[in-house]
């Protein structure tokens, strides 16, 4: 697979000045600020940026950002783990992509999801190469029943949101959205749904039915070789799922009988996975592909204890102290608990048994029919993702919320993550100027930086020399403003950090009256 070069850092940007003088510039990542007119000016040369509706921008340094979904916080952080929210907006109204937030559900970093794609899923930090990236999926989703099945690739990009690569399904399938794993070989696990001939007549179905086989490949990320692949149906046999045929007109769809939607590797290096249709969980030998055990389902070889059963759930994985958590739906297309839960379980593999050993719930208690996560964060807490109720929360060990959000009720994101993330974007700060009461309001912003701890805004009569006025506030969000007294020629920005070193400056905006 051939990675993306590594660009040279560049300065380069265009000044375009509109009908009426509107200064409007573009940055290297695609962000966009304006100079906006005095707002008492009622000549035919006061521009209008252009917008989805009257109103203001919500970020006038990014008024490409005017649909951006907000975050909501409804319980403060109180005792938090260090590092931001990753969360993917994908449905209903405004932009839809990956987004982090700070605590206070402010934008740190947004990218649109570019076409042919539609969505971005599943957008977390991981290590490649030793080093922190970002991760993500885009591509389409479809389905029947409700039932997401994407085609699609995988995003690596790194701290400066470069992109390093994608990485994409060996064959003539593409990549499911469900996970994506980046080994410490360098490699990445993931997901394909391979629609195959299969005869479902014992199942009630079509002679020439059609089967969503659920497919791991394992592909080294460097060079785009298969290392490893994995079919469910070799090893799960479709008597195990719970999921109905389709029916009618759609008999001839492929039938969703695993619906694989997490893979990851367990403490001896075999992997665990997580089937949503037959309400299993599976330790794969990484070996030989044989099945080590299942977890749950028709055919569980542990006994489940009291308030350890699950159905319809979501991200498997291993905790630290050698217990396995997961997100338990506890609904889908049957309804079988009253809430949604993360779950921790802990299995004896000599007796076979798997015994309760806590659950953490939204205050609501939501029921989420699909998606979700479940993580455990480094502090011992927890964080989960409430997928298709658009929900985040925050827990600590003992269970209590110490963060609670949610994006607008018309969203959803598939999972949601925190982490700790420190991006250095190589392109400027985004400038907009607007004259209000005969001073410059001055707004700006930098789309996915981290260290900046305040802003300067200083002021002139060339864009070279721009000392005769200087204003110094602290970074209030994703956008800051400061006002400049009097209306100068021109305004630039500074990012400054903690110690007060520059980060970076905007371009020189002129100030249009």
């Amino acid at each position: 697979m051939t990675e993306t070069p590594t660009p040279p850092r560049t300065s380069r940007r265009n000044v375009l000045f509109g009908v009426g003088g509107a200064a409007l510039f573009t940055v290297a990542g695609g962000g966009a600020g304006y100079a906006l007119a005095d707002t008492d000016d009622k000549s035919d040369a006061t521009p209008a940026a252009p917008a989805a509706d009257a109103g203001q921008p919500k970020f006038r340094s990014r008024p490409d950002l005017r649909t951006l979904p907000d975050v909501t916080i409804t319980v403060p952080a109180n005792g938090t783990a260090p590092g931001h929210i990753f969360l993917t907006p994908a449905s209903g109204t405004g932009l839809w992509g990956p987004l982090i937030v700070d605590d206070k559900g402010s934008p740190i970093w947004f990218r649109k999801v570019p076409d042919p794609a539609t969505v971005a899923i599943d957008f977390k930090v991981q290590q490649y190469r030793n080093k922190p990236v970002l991760t993500w999926w885009e591509g389409t989703i479809g389905g029947t029943g409700g039932q997401g099945v994407g085609q699609g690739e995988f995003v690596i990009a790194d701290t400066s949101y470069r992109e390093i690569t994608r990485v994409r399904a060996f064959g003539t399938e593409q990549a499911d959205q469900h996970d994506f794993v980046i080994t410490p070989r360098n490699t990445a696990l993931f997901w394909v749904y391979d629609p195959v001939p299969f005869d479902l007549t014992a199942q009630g179905g079509p002679v020439d039915g059609v089967l969503h086989d659920g497919v791991i490949q394992e592909i080294d990320i460097a060079t785009g070789k298969r290392v490893f692949e994995w079919r469910a149906r070799d090893h799960i046999k479709i008597d195990e799922s719970y999921a109905p045929l389709p029916q009618g007109d759609s008999a001839h769809l492929p039938w969703d009988y695993f619906h694989p939607n997490s893979v990851g590797l367990d403490a001896d290096g075999h992997l665990i996975i997580s089937a949503r249709h037959t309400w299993g969980c599976y330790k794969i030998n990484k070996k030989t592909g044989d099945v080590m055990w299942r977890l749950g389902g028709k055919k569980s070889d542990f006994t489940i204890g009291p308030n350890a059963n699950f159905s319809w759930q979501h991200d498997f994985r291993r905790r630290r102290d050698g217990s396995y958590g997961m997100f338990d739906n506890g609904a889908g297309v049957t309804k079988e608990r009253e809430y949604s839960r993360g779950l921790v379980l802990k299995l004896d593999e000599q007796a076979k048994t798997a015994t309760f050993v806590k659950e953490f719930v939204h205050p609501d208690k939501l029921s989420a029919p699909t998606q979700g996560s479940f993580r455990e964060l480094a502090d011992g807490g927890s964080f989960i993702g409430w997928g298709q109720m658009p929900h985040f929360t925050e827990f600590a060990p003992d269970g209590t919320v110490r963060l609670n959000g949610h994006l607008p009720k018309d969203n959803q994101s598939y999972r949601a993550y925190k982490a700790e993330w420190a991006g250095e974007p190589l392109d400027q700060p985004a400038l907009g100027l607007a004259v209000e009461g005969g001073n410059v309001t001055v707004s700006v912003s930098w789309n996915g930086s981290t260290k900046v701890a305040k802003w300067r805004a200083r002021a002139g009569g060339q864009p070279r020399a721009l000392t005769a006025a200087s204003v110094e506030a602290a970074r209030t969000g994703f956008e800051t403003r400061l006002q400049v007294t009097g209306t100068p020629e021109y305004v630039v920005a500074d990012a400054l950090d903690a110690t007060g070193k520059v980060l970076g400056t905007s371009s020189a905006i002129p100030v249009r009256v």
